[in-house]
């Protein structure tokens, strides 16, 4: 883990009754998945984001890293929430326990949209794009002024500023994530979602793009949650590490609970 102390790890040390500022509240939230005959149920007792913070999700299949990212993600309803909440700025928390409840969805689309980044395995830029458009089109969704000076150096320093031009299919796979890090950043969001990023590179690129989308994120005062099974790619980066543990409650039920590591 880092040894210099982060935001949030400041935030933490501090008594409960003093803390504020998380980016991301979750307490006592319970979702269950029925197939088959079989049911499968993930409580997360507690998970708290700050700014600037590196959270890494590890586990290997089956174990509710994807369940947990669709929650966070806005795709899938919680069955339950003692709290589920997501800060946009100083003074703007939204509950989005509530927006489940009460079926808002064009709010919740609007949350995704604006305020949350989302990296894909395999990248999912859009092939008919090059990569200056993919980087823009979350600014542009949002209607947002391109701002290509920040977008540039972004790009600049991510290494592929060489590639604006370039449509997708021309990029090496290292290039390919490089891109869809970069484009879950351009439109400033509060919580960055990484799914397995590096699944398709090389150790030594995977190695490199965790540690630039730490980086960048910390300076650009972003959160990113990163869901991997892979311990030893994240161990040297992350701010905290969450795991799961497995119960086999029946036969044909699975009970998964999300619990925070001690540091290493």
């Amino acid at each position: 883990m880092s040894s210099a102390a982060t935001p949030g790890e400041a935030e933490r040390s501090r008594p409960e009754s003093e803390r504020s500022g998380a980016v991301l509240l979750l307490r006592q939230l319970v979702k269950s998945r029925t197939q088959a005959g079989s049911t499968f149920q993930l409580t997360v007792p507690e998970l708290q984001v700050y700014p600037g913070e590196f959270v890494a999700i590890i586990g290997e299949s089956g174990c509710g890293k994807s369940t947990l990212l669709d929650l966070l993600a806005l795709i899938s309803k919680p069955d339950s929430a003692a709290s589920f909440q997501l800060t946009f700025s100083a003074g703007e928390a939204q509950d989005l326990a509530a927006l489940w409840r009460y079926a808002d969805e064009t709010a919740l689309a609007g949350i995704r949209r604006r305020w949350l980044g989302y990296v894909l395995q395999t990248g999912g830029l859009l092939p008919y794009l090059n990569v200056r458009d993919n980087l823009l089109l979350p600014r542009r969704i949002n209607r947002m002024p391109p701002d290509h000076g920040r977008v540039l150096a972004m790009a600049q320093r991510m290494g592929v500023a060489d590639c604006m031009p370039r449509r997708p299919d021309s990029l090496s796979g290292g290039q390919r994530q490089r891109v869809a890090v970069l484009r879950a950043l351009t439109h400033s969001p509060r919580l960055v979602l990484a799914d397995e990023p590096t699944a398709a590179v090389d150790r030594q690129r995977a190695h490199l793009i965790v540690r630039d989308l730490r980086s960048l994120a910390r300076d650009e005062g972003l959160s990113v949650i990163m869901v991997t099974h892979d311990l030893d790619l994240v161990g040297s980066v992350a701010d905290s590490s969450y795991g799961f543990e497995l119960t086999q409650v029946t036969e044909h039920r699975i009970h998964s609970c999300l619990y925070r590591e001690a540091c290493r």
